[in-house]
């Protein structure tokens, strides 16, 4: 059940990276909102300012980069504004993260046990550590880890890649979060445990009410997993609107060449779509739309940043020629 308030409000975010070849604005102008016990599908290209973004809301964004505009507001408190202090408070406690390589999270020299209960007692002084060994069991068992007992008292090492990942999810689950920021966290795995853990993290989602972000180049995983999605290019979000809308009706030019380049958007036997041209570098971005030089509806309009507009059923789009035609059918 969504509430009024969304639990987490992105708004206008700009993430930069200062070089000796410029700036690069890796996230420029993000804006989203979601609710409790939702999933949204943060989808792009590699180099589009997804991960940023997600760094960039938790405040993990390393030098040269810099979050120098727009607010995070989590609960109404602006994470943008707040110190590192604040933030070491609220990351792995009401907001976390699961990085796409899970030794990001894991202490290869320490056992699992030892790195779950500290999760649990950092954040969490009245908790005894038998309590918090209990808790930690019962993440285990929920992101579907069998013989949990066992399992703690494991090191890294001695897990699968798929085991490791679940874990890592598991230690993101310990504080019950109202976000949760996935990094690609399935990538590295085969199909059949990639499946698994993306009905475990839907399922936690909708039993604890925690919402989830999922960032992702593959639109297979968000098209099983996600109620809304959010499409960036170039440091932007061109589309964003009900998963089977943008899915089934995609209305940004981008939007429409990438799923047309996806296999199994085709009849058999046709050629798959690719998108003329390169996307344009972050450091000399053009004028209006980043998309114009690659783009077959684009005109003199396109010089000027065409903004995000809302063309249909609630649906935003930055483009100043939708595919409206294909959204209303």
């Amino acid at each position: 059940m969504n509430d009024s308030q969304p639990t987490l409000s992105v708004q206008n975010l700009e993430t930069h990276f200062f070089t000796k070849e410029g700036v690069a604005k890796a996230v420029n102008g993000v804006s989203f909102d979601i609710a409790k016990g939702e999933i949204m599908g943060l989808v792009g290209e590699s180099g589009s300012g997804k991960s940023v973004t997600g760094f960039s809301i938790i405040g993990l964004v390393d030098p040269p980069g810099e979050v120098v505009g727009g607010k995070v507001l989590f609960n109404g408190e602006d994470l943008v504004q707040a110190g590192e202090e604040r933030m070491r408070q609220l990351r792995g406690n009401r907001v976390a993260m699961i990085f796409q390589d899970p030794m990001m999270t894991l202490n290869p020299v320490l056992r699992v046990d030892t790195q779950m209960i500290e999760t649990v007692l950092a954040h969490d002084k009245s908790v005894s550590k038998d309590e918090a060994r209990q808790r930690s069991r019962d993440a285990l068992g929920q992101v579907g880890i069998p013989s949990p007992d066992e399992r703690l008292k494991a090191y890294p090492h001695q897990f699968s890649g798929g085991m490791r990942q679940r874990v890592a999810i598991a230690i993101a689950l310990l504080n019950k979060p109202d976000v949760i920021i996935a990094d690609e966290p399935t990538t590295a795995l085969d199909v059949t445990i990639q499946g698994q853990i993306l009905y475990e993290a839907q399922k936690l989602c909708r039993e604890t009410g925690t919402a989830l972000i999922w960032i992702t180049h593959d639109l297979a995983v968000v098209a099983g997993l996600a109620d809304r999605i959010s499409v960036m290019y170039a440091g932007r979000v061109v589309e964003q609107g009900k998963l089977d809308d943008v899915l089934d009706h995609p209305v940004h030019p981008y939007t429409v060449g990438l799923l047309g380049s996806v296999p199994g958007h085709n009849t058999r036997g046709q050629r798959l779509f690719q998108i003329p041209g390169m996307t344009p570098s972050l450091l000399k971005l053009p004028p209006g739309c980043a998309f114009q030089e690659r783009c077959p509806r684009v005109d003199g309009a396109c010089e000027a940043d065409p903004g995000i507009t809302h063309p249909v059923d609630g649906r935003n789009v930055r483009c100043f020629h939708p595919h409206l035609e294909e959204a209303a059918q």
